[in-house]
Formats: structure tokens, sequence, C-alpha cells
């Protein structure tokens, strides 16, 4: 499952295992808190070392795109067009810079 996975894919895994849209906003509190644990293990410089990824960086930022990708389920967003189209705007936005 894992090989060579897209951020669809991942997306429509997040959705066969969690999907509950009466939990929008507990999803979203969940986004939250794992920011919060992010920035904690980003203060800590906390690495994934010898396979031990509890408490690092890299298992933050897991935690943080699954919430993302479980709201954009719940509102049944395609978060793969959503990046097409935002990086349209950045790239006329910042094409000078």
């Amino acid at each position: 499952m894992f090989s060579n996975i897209t951020l669809s894919k991942l997306q429509a895994y997040i959705k066969s295992k969690d999907y509950n849209p009466d939990l929008k906003n507990g999803y979203f509190l969940k986004l939250i808190e794992e920011v919060g644990e992010l920035s904690e293990a980003i203060r800590k410089s906390n690495r994934l070392e010898n396979g031990d990824i509890k408490g690092t960086i890299e298992e933050e930022l897991y935690d943080v795109l699954y919430y993302v990708l479980a709201i954009a389920n719940v509102y049944d967003i395609n978060i793969e067009d959503c990046i097409e189209k935002k990086e349209k705007i950045n790239k006329e936005k910042y094409k000078g810079e």
C-alpha cells in the first residue's frame, strides 16, 4: 500500500479507515493538537534515529498531514486539485521574486 504513495492514495487510505463527517470539528482540533506536538518536536530537534519514530519531527509531520487529509475528506476536497490551483496562483503572485 505505501510503496509509491501519492497524496491521492494516502487521502483515499485515510478515508477508508477514518471517515466521519460528524467529526469535522474533532478532526480540526486534532490537527491543532498535532501542530503543537510538531512544534515541540522541532523545538527539541527530535529526529528519527535507529528506526524509532515516536515523538519525532517525522512522526508529527505525518500526523499533521493525516488530519489535513481527514479534513479534506469530510469536506469532499481533492487535495491534489487544490495544490495545482494554488500553485498557479502562487506562480503568478511570486513571478517576479
